[in-house]
């Protein structure tokens, strides 16, 4: 096991790392009215003109002067004790993300050739809402399993969405190399939120079979903490007794379940991009912590996947630092004030929308029928804004097999398979209306809301592109469905789903071989392992796009460096 001294260099690397940084799809598609998907190509695509951003007020020079002077207080610094110099390490890392996180003065020239507007997504089964009042079913979308059969792997699985893997990638052609992966997925199946229980809940989740660890320990000295979990036990003497769900989980925790999906993630991951592409070093090779970096938000949920992952990909027991933001503006998640967008999201599920009001005006009855059962109060406003507190609540169930929920005494008046798959039509028409059908207010809310992440993302790009990457080669980010909703939002999927358990958006960039070290690199962005489809005609099928369309598309939405995003959260700067 790695040492406290050597592990706080890890950290220290991968905070360096994140500096440099800073500086199924067939299935549904297959409810489309229009157009039948389009999958992956291995034909070369030729590059358009390079996009060169024009930097008005660079920090060049007080960036060299920064850099300088940290080199030279890291050579103080080697002089001191190793505790305090790991310290130190750690909080110029920290000051130095913060230091070169944002560039008031920034100012970007979009190209004329690329379109920045909202384009409306496919019209298919899903956005259809008489389509998702009167259907039966959910379009063959899985709600019960994490298993997808093996000659159905792709389909739409609410339980363990499909992922990049060996068994159905298609490998480009040789004349591309690929020089760096960044990946961003929902966590994997958990328990429910509190939030969304019912007011007494017969079912009991049994969290035996796993441990949450809740510990921390020095990273110099000889004094070690014991890994320490938390085994809930509700007291037998104490009087109290907690509402909604029960059990021996938190709620919400990565199931026992969860966590082996998640290591079946990253297993996959590994075999795609060391066995099958060769992109990352072996497991033996140390190099991997110096190329690789995790990065987490500060709900727990998605470091219980990480551990999962990491050991899944690469099999070991020593500790793995995870890059995490400050809670309060963290981009991944994201938790970063923006009035704007919240504005934007809360009209879009108004009454004074009208397809808002419409969804919700066909749903009467169905919420009459889910409150008669589960005893909700019907003046509940989290459980009748939306469909999300009864879609979690039932699909939480049936991924783990447990059955629908029956009214207290009453086993006969039970929500019934056809009331729930009518929940998750609505959700699924929820999500594709407030992230794509809403209109320009829709992008707009995705692009400001997210717009950070999304600048942080197109600086990883531009960086390798341009030969400034350092080593890193493959980064890894675990969020939520909000997440990757605003993910899709921002680059306009053409057909937009609820993002399930585990929903990964993969951005491969490759090189054409041969050429210049500054031009011919191109970009693959896979969703559900396949080429993801924008309705924006300057993406399209994002299958070897040229990168210096994507950046200028993203730099137009966000800014270079986000510079573009203050000012659309405080409305400084228009938002649409």
């Amino acid at each position: 096991m790695n040492s406290p001294e050597a592990t706080a260099v890890q950290i220290q690397d991968i905070f360096t790392a994140h500096l440099q940084y800073s500086s199924a799809q067939k299935a549904w598609m297959g409810a489309s009215q229009n157009a039948p998907a389009r999958g992956l190509t291995s034909s070369p695509r030729q590059p358009r003109k390079p996009y060169m951003p024009r930097l008005v007020g660079s920090p060049g020079i007080a960036s060299l002067g920064l850099c300088l002077g940290l080199a030279l207080l890291l050579q103080l610094v080697g002089m001191w004790p190793s505790g305090l110099r790991h310290g130190i390490h750690l909080l110029l890392a920290l000051g130095s993300v913060n230091a070169w996180g944002a560039v008031p003065g920034d100012e970007y020239e979009a190209r004329a050739d690329v379109d920045l507007t909202w384009h409306a997504p496919a019209q298919t089964q899903i956005n259809n809402l008489t389509a998702v009042i009167g259907g039966e079913g959910v379009y063959g979308f899985i709600y019960n399993t994490s298993d997808t059969p093996a000659d159905k792997y792709g389909v739409y699985n609410w339980c363990n969405m499909p992922h990049v893997r060996r068994t159905e990638y298609i490998k480009p052609d040789k004349v591309y190399e690929l020089v760096y992966v960044e990946v961003i997925h929902r966590h994997h199946k958990r328990t429910p939120y509190a939030a969304n229980s019912f007011p007494v809940e017969p079912v009991t989740w049994p969290c035996t079979d796993e441990a949450i660890y809740h510990h921390g320990t020095p990273l110099s000295g000889s004094k070690r903490a014991t890994p320490a979990y938390w085994a809930i036990a509700p007291s037998p003497l104490n009087p109290f007794t907690p509402p909604g769900w029960r059990g021996t989980c938190e709620f919400p925790q990565i199931t026992g379940a969860g966590l082996t999906d998640s290591w079946q993630h990253g297993a996959d991951l590994y075999g795609v991009y060391y066995n099958l592409l060769g992109l990352l070093p072996g497991r033996d090779d140390p190099a991997w912590r110096r190329k690789v970096v995790y990065r987490v938000t500060t709900n727990g949920i998605t470091s219980q996947v990480a551990g999962m992952v990491i050991h899944g990909m690469w099999r070991t027991p020593e500790p793995v630092a995870l890059v995490v933001q400050p809670g309060a503006v963290d981009s991944l998640e994201p938790k970063y004030p923006c009035r704007v967008a919240a504005e934007l999201f809360k009209g879009l599920q108004a009454a004074g929308n009208m397809p808002w009001r419409e969804h919700l005006k066909a749903a009467e009855g169905l919420f009459a029928e889910l409150d008669g059962i589960s005893g909700v109060p019907k003046d509940d406003e989290g459980f009748h804004v939306s469909l999300d507190h009864y879609y979690d609540n039932l699909s939480a169930r049936q991924c783990h097999q447990m059955p629908l929920p029956c009214k207290i005494g009453e086993d006969t008046k039970c929500v019934t398979q056809e009331m729930a798959d009518t929940v998750y039509r609505l959700g699924q028409w929820e999500y594709s209306h407030v992230y794509r059908g809403a209109g320009g207010d829709a992008l707009a809310a995705a692009a400001a809301s997210y717009g950070v992440w999304v600048a942080e993302l197109a600086e990883h790009l531009r960086a390798v592109a341009k030969g400034e990457g350092g080593e890193v080669v493959y980064f890894h980010n675990i969020a939520h469905d909000g997440s990757v909703s605003r993910l899709l939002g921002v680059l306009q999927a053409d057909v937009m789903v609820w993002p399930g358990m585990g929903s990964e958006v993969v951005f491969e960039l490759y090189k054409r071989r041969g050429a210049s070290p500054e031009s011919g690199h191109l970009v693959r962005v896979l969703f559900g392992g396949r080429a993801l489809k924008s309705s924006n005609p300057s993406l399209g099928v994002m299958d070897m796009l040229p990168v210096e369309t994507l950046l200028a598309y993203f730099d137009g939405l966000a800014g270079v460096r986000a510079s573009l995003v203050v000012g659309k959260c405080n409305r400084s700067i228009p938002a649409a």
